[in-house]
């Protein structure tokens, strides 16, 4: 197997290769292993979220950071980041090695359905293989009519080589990447205004989660401009970027961060010599088992598009690997966790409230607030929120969403409960440490068994069908 990409996905689909006994080489065609999610993407920008927190001083409360702004210096806390990431191209490196991965550096091409050209330098090596899985990742995608300069007009891989805090920020796009950032620059002090052509942010959350956390960003400074898109980005005299808006606003900062989608790094792969042809974002389609229109040709990772998170492409590697040689999976995409690091962090699984009412599926909520759990008031967090949604019938949980401190953490209880197909009676029978955040799964399931028992007295009453456990003495 021949891979091409050192990211989560290409990681993994290697290692999982040699760990079944096959003969795995991997390129890379830059200097470091480890891909956008340790360089420029995952990795580094939950460091520099950690060192916000930490010169903020508080884990959960949102008002103006106590400390002068000659303290706050890009240096300071990109510092940390610099510090993860050598950590981390040292395991990645050691574990492919560990598992005899012979690794190329250079940029891999495809000559045809099962070589791969490796350029560095001047050196050419020619990879033969039989499987060969393209997990090349992507890149900030930079519209020609932006005028990006990497210091005034910047993409989110260009924020992380700022060598001041600007006192003022333009954040162009409220997905994930625009979300985490205005909510750190916010944090921090910085007169931020983000702008979004949707009415809300992050569209694929719950509803009432998005809006929990547009209150929080707001209530941090953070100016949303919803429902607004920009026409056209300059810089004037002064060297202030003004954004004009198709509204006619105009928006006026020291920098303006545009991160509106992201490109798949496919054009020199050369695809075109093996008759693939990925789509206007660079991105590759591919089937259930990610297998390109080429069967022994698979794709991996953010090049192949949502949910372009590490961690499912992690997954998505690693099944790869399994169906290229035959060894059998289970796959659960459906459960797949989607964890956004915001200020207040955010997790979901499964279903949210607007899928269920569109599918016609009846649900009831119930809600936990962090400032009613002991460990809430512990950690001075009185904004989180934990949700689960529960069948009105069979009282099984579709979907699990949180809000606050821990909640990429508190979301893997839900995940498994729901891998098991388990009910809310679980949690309501089950005993959680005190005082925990879990313990805001039982407060929940509480909270919606009491709206069930409304609904159906006979269903209500946390008696369902779930099997009892005996206990016989030693005699029987």
């Amino acid at each position: 197997m021949a891979v091409i990409g050192t990211g989560p996905a290409g990681q993994k689909a290697a290692i999982q290769a040699a760990k079944l006994g096959k003969q795995v080489i991997i390129c890379e065609r830059f200097n470091v292993l480890g891909g956008a999610c340790i360089n420029t993407g995952t990795i580094p920008s939950k460091a520099l979220r950690e060192a916000v927190m930490l010169m903020v001083g508080q884990q959960s409360s949102f008002s103006q950071p106590r400390f002068s702004r000659q303290e706050m210096t890009m240096d300071a806390l990109i510092y940390r980041s610099h510090q993860v990431i050598q950590t981390e191209v040292t395991l990645i490196r050691d574990q492919l090695l560990r598992n005899d991965v012979e690794l190329f550096s250079g940029s891999a091409r495809l000559t045809d359905p099962h070589t791969v050209e490796i350029q560095h330098g001047h050196t050419t090596d020619v990879i033969e293989a039989e499987h060969i899985v393209i997990a090349t990742g992507t890149c900030p995608a930079r519209p020609a009519n932006v005028p990006f300069d990497a210091t005034r007009v910047i993409d989110s891989d260009d924020l992380l080589r700022l060598r001041e805090l600007p006192k003022s920020m333009i954040i162009v796009g409220g997905g994930v990447i625009g979300t985490e950032y205005a909510c750190m620059m916010g944090i921090l002090g910085v007169r931020v205004i983000l702008t979004e052509a949707r009415s809300s942010l992050l569209e694929f959350i719950d509803s009432e989660i998005s809006e929990a956390l547009q209150y929080r960003m707001r209530s941090m400074g953070v100016t949303l401009r919803l429902g607004e898109r920009v026409d056209h980005i300059e810089v004037d005299e002064a060297g202030m970027v003004q954004a004009t808006l198709q509204s006619g606003k105009h928006l006026r900062a020291d920098t303006l961060l545009y991160c509106i989608g992201r490109q798949g790094n496919t054009g020199t792969l050369g695809l075109e010599n093996v008759g693939l042809a990925p789509d206007n974002r660079g991105r590759l389609k591919v089937n259930e088992n990610y297998q390109t229109d080429i069967p022994h040709i698979y794709a991996a990772g953010d090049v192949i598009g949502f949910p372009a998170l590490a961690s499912t492409s992690m997954e998505q590697g690693r099944l790869a690997a399994c169906h290229a040689f035959g060894e059998p999976t289970t796959s659960i995409p459906e459960l797949y966790p989607v964890g956004i690091y915001s200020i207040p962090e955010i997790s979901m699984v499964g279903k949210t409230e607007a899928q269920l009412t569109e599918e016609g599926i009846p649900y009831e909520c119930g809600v936990a607030q962090y400032k009613e759990i002991a460990r809430g008031q512990l950690l001075g967090d009185e904004v989180g929120m934990l949700k689960l949604l529960i069948h009105e019938e069979t009282r099984r949980i579709l979907g699990v969403h949180v809000i606050g401190t821990g909640a990429t953490e508190l979301i893997h209880v839900g995940q498994a409960v729901m891998a098991f197909k388990g009910t809310v009676d679980y949690f309501i029978n089950n005993v959680f440490n005190y005082p925990t955040l879990t313990e805001c799964y039982k407060v929940a399931a509480l909270n919606g068994s009491n709206k069930l028992r409304m609904l159906n007295p006979n269903n209500g009453n946390g008696h369902s069908d779930v099997p009892k456990l005996e206990l016989k003495t030693a005699n029987g």
